[in-house]
């Protein structure tokens, strides 16, 4: 019975996606771009139509790809090659989203597990977290090397988020649940802020004022001063939370819970959640309710975020196989796009492959 339920919500995503595919074009005038998805169990990327879902192309990786990051521009999407017990990774693919190819590998040598990473606006620089050497690495992306090492002194260095002026890089340690905070421009580490248990997923308020840590261990987010690094408060985020992002505007801050399958939205004024977003698809006719969720659940797992525009976020529904569309007006999931096996990390260009 556990077999045929799984088979049935398989079956039932797949006629949701296209059951939701023109609603979503039609009630934003058609979202544009591109979403790029990392498959990490497929060893590849996918580039998926944001408006239709259609996979436009797959293009293959490096051992198990976990993070995707984009230049400012959306010419540029790389791709950082985590690795699996076996085969332990210390590359990045690099992609031109435009002709839709692989330009090249970078070779991190020393430097293991790559993880997370953020583009330098308006240079060809990257910044990246290697877990295995615990650095902060900052990445010529054109060149194809390593220009700069940031010793994190820390265990699990895994996300990675700086200050709009780039001034500032906060690196959360799930080890740990320190964040340790550079000087970007002298190279230098400023302190280690302890967050919480398991400090994991990470990004900077659009104003550059606060960053908003979350702590899966502790279900918890914490939000610090990003210039006194004073810890300003500390929130309740239900269960297991991993990534985040906040709005474009500033007005939201979406979590992806893994152990819950939730995707909760908080106020940022207020610090309040207004929403926990349960990414299961309508029940199939005939079927059990409760049956249904109870084996679906065991299939959402969301991971990676992105949130193009105040209207629209996109969460990577890894063991559904699936991208899960949000609707940020009503708070809602209006659909899923098929993207590979595992998708884990999740970026988004306006360009589309040629």
């Amino acid at each position: 019975m556990r077999k045929l339920l799984q088979i049935i919500a398989v079956i039932a995503l797949m006629i949701f996606v296209g059951a939701c595919r023109s609603p979503v074009a039609e009630q934003n005038g058609e979202p544009s771009g591109t979403l790029i998805v990392a498959s990490k169990s497929g060893d590849d990327v996918y580039f998926i139509d944001r408006s239709s879902g259609d996979v436009l192309l797959v293009l293959p990786t490096g051992r198990e790809p976990h993070e995707v990051e984009v230049s400012d521009d959306g010419r540029i999407a790389v791709v950082c090659n985590y690795g699996d017990r076996q085969q332990i990774g210390n590359t990045l693919s690099v992609y031109d989203v435009k002709e839709g190819k692989l330009l090249r590998t970078i070779d991190l040598g020393e430097h293991t597990r790559p993880h997370g990473m953020q583009w330098i606006t308006g240079t060809g620089n990257i910044l990246v977290t290697a877990e295995g050497s615990r650095h902060l690495l900052v990445v010529d992306v054109v060149q194809g090397e390593v220009v700069q090492a940031l010793y994190t002194e820390q265990d699990v260095s895994h996300m990675v988020a700086a200050t709009p002026c780039f001034t500032r890089a906060f690196v959360p340690s799930i080890r740990t649940g320190n964040v340790t905070v550079f000087d970007l421009e002298g190279g230098e580490l400023l302190a280690q802020v302890y967050s919480g248990a398991g400090a994991e997923g990470i990004d900077v308020h659009p104003d550059g004022q606060e960053v908003w840590v979350t702590n899966r261990a502790d279900n918890t987010i914490t939000i610090i001063d990003t210039h006194s690094l004073e810890v300003l408060d500390v929130i309740p985020c239900a269960d297991f939370p991993i990534r985040a992002k906040f709005t474009p505007n500033g007005q939201y801050f979406l979590v992806s819970n893994a152990r819950s399958g939730e995707i909760a939205v908080f106020d940022t004024k207020e610090r309040v959640q207004l929403a926990a977003i349960k990414l299961t698809p309508p029940v199939p006719e005939g079927v059990d309710e409760t049956r249904y969720f109870a084996e679906f659940e065991e299939t959402s797992i969301p991971i990676g975020l992105v949130v193009p525009d105040n209207r629209w976020a996109y969460v990577a529904n890894t063991r559904s196989d699936a991208v899960s569309i949000i609707d940020l007006e009503d708070m809602s999931i209006t659909g899923h796009f098929a993207a590979g096996r595992e998708p884990d990390g999740i970026h988004f260009t306006p360009l589309r492959p040629q």
